[in-house]
C-alpha cells in the first residue's frame, strides 16, 4: 500500500461551529503538498482527526489505507509534528526520544541519528523546560522522524525557527518526498511554501478552495492571470483596445502599468494591430501569496483593520 493521506467529505462540528466543513482531498507520496489557510480555517482541526486527535462529526480520514489510529507501530507509519510544546518539561531531550524509541523496539542509534539530524547535539541531555520555541520545534520533529515514517506531518514545522533553521526543514521536506514519501506541512510563510511544496491545498473558513500543483494555482484564476510591466506614451489607446481582457491595470511610480490579465504575446500583438509603440514588455511571474490572498480575501475569519 502506497503513502497516501486520503480525507473524505470530513466534518466537524464544536456545537454550532462549523470548523470543517465537508472536506476531501488526497495527498500522495513523492512530493510536498502544503496546508495553507488563514487563523480559524480548519487546517489543524483537519489535521487533528487525520491523526486521530478528534473525532469527526462525519467522513473519514486515513492515512496508508487505514484510520490512524488502528496502526500497531504508529510511528513507523506516519510522524507528527501538531504541537511541539507536548513533551514533559522536566526531561532531556535524549530521555524523552529514547522513551518514544522504547515503545516501538526502536534501537538507541536511531535516537543518536535524529537527534544529530535536527541539530540537537549542544542540549540533547538538557531539559526541555529550557529550550527556546526553535530548539523544541526541532525536538519535535525529532520525534516525527525516530521511526523513519513514511508519512510526514508537520503543522507549522518553521515556528519559532532562525533563517537557517527555516532551509533546514526546507531541505528535509524535499529529500522526503524526494525519497517516495509522503510530506503534508502547513506554513504562514508564502516565501517558503513556494519553495518547498509542489502542491497545495487550500481552507477556508472549514471549506477547500483551491488543491492543485503550486504552478496551476499561481497561475489560475486565483493568481489572476498574466502579470505584464507595460510601458508606453499611448496608454489610453491601448488599454482601450485591449478592453476587457485586462482585469486590472495598476499605474507604477516609474511611468509604467502593471497589467493583469492578457500575457506579453497578447499585449505586444494588440499593440501592434492598435499601431501604439511599446516601449517596454516585461512579464512578471505571479507569486504564491499574491494568489493566495486574492482566493482568501472573503475568507478570513480575524482581520485587522489596515487589512479591510
Amino acid at each position: 500500500m502506497a503513502a497516501v493521506i486520503e480525507v473524505d467529505h470530513l466534518t466537524k462540528r464544536y456545537g454550532p461551529k462549523l470548523a470543517v466543513d465537508d472536506v476531501s482531498f488526497v495527498v500522495r507520496p513523492g512530493s510536498v503538498t502544503g496546508f495553507l489557510g488563514p487563523n480559524g480555517a480548519g487546517k489543524s482541526t483537519t489535521m487533528r482527526m487525520i491523526m486521530g486527535l478528534d473525532r469527526p462529526t462525519s467522513g473519514s480520514a486515513t492515512v496508508n489505507g487505514r484510520p490512524y489510529q488502528t496502526f500497531r507501530d504508529p510511528l513507523r507509519q506516519v510522524g507528527a509534528l501538531l504541537e511541539a510544546k507536548a513533551v514533559h518539561t522536566g526531561r532531556s531531550a535524549y530521555a524523552h526520544l529514547l522513551s518514544l524509541a522504547a515503545t516501538h523496539g526502536i534501537p538507541k542509534a536511531r535516537v543518536h541519528e535524529v537527534i544529530e539530524m535536527t541539530g540537537l547535539e549542544s542540549v540533547a541531555r538538557k531539559r526541555v523546560g529550557g529550550f527556546s520555541l526553535g530548539m523544541g520545534q526541532r525536538l519535535g520533529i525529532a520525534a516525527a522522524l525516530i521511526g523513519d515514517p513514511r508519512t510526514l506531518i508537520l503543522d507549522e514545522p518553521v515556528n519559532g525557527l532562525d533563517p537557517d533553521g527555516v532551509v533546514w526543514v526546507r531541505q528535509l521536506a524535499r529529500r522526503m518526498a524526494a525519497e517516495g514519501r509522503t510530506v503534508f506541512l502547513s506554513s504562514h510563510l508564502m516565501s517558503e511554501m513556494a519553495q518547498t511544496a509542489d502542491r497545495v491545498v487550500v481552507l477556508g473558513r472549514g471549506r477547500v478552495l483551491a488543491d492543485a500543483p503550486i504552478s496551476e494555482f499561481v497561475a489560475g484564476p486565483e493568481g489572476g492571470g498574466a502579470r505584464v510591466v507595460v510601458r508606453t506614451p499611448a496608454p489610453d489607446q491601448l488599454f482601450a483596445a485591449i478592453g476587457q481582457a485586462a482585469t486590472a491595470v495598476t499605474p507604477r511610480d516609474d511611468g509604467s502599468f502593471l497589467v493583469v490579465g492578457p500575457d506579453a504575446p497578447s499585449i505586444g500583438a494588440v499593440a501592434a494591430r492598435a499601431g501604439v509603440v511599446l516601449h517596454e514588455l516585461t512579464p512578471m511571474g505571479a507569486s504564491l501569496e499574491e494568489a493566495y490572498m486574492a482566493l482568501t480575501r472573503d475568507d478570513v475569519e480575524y482581520r485587522s483593520e489596515g487589512a479591510r
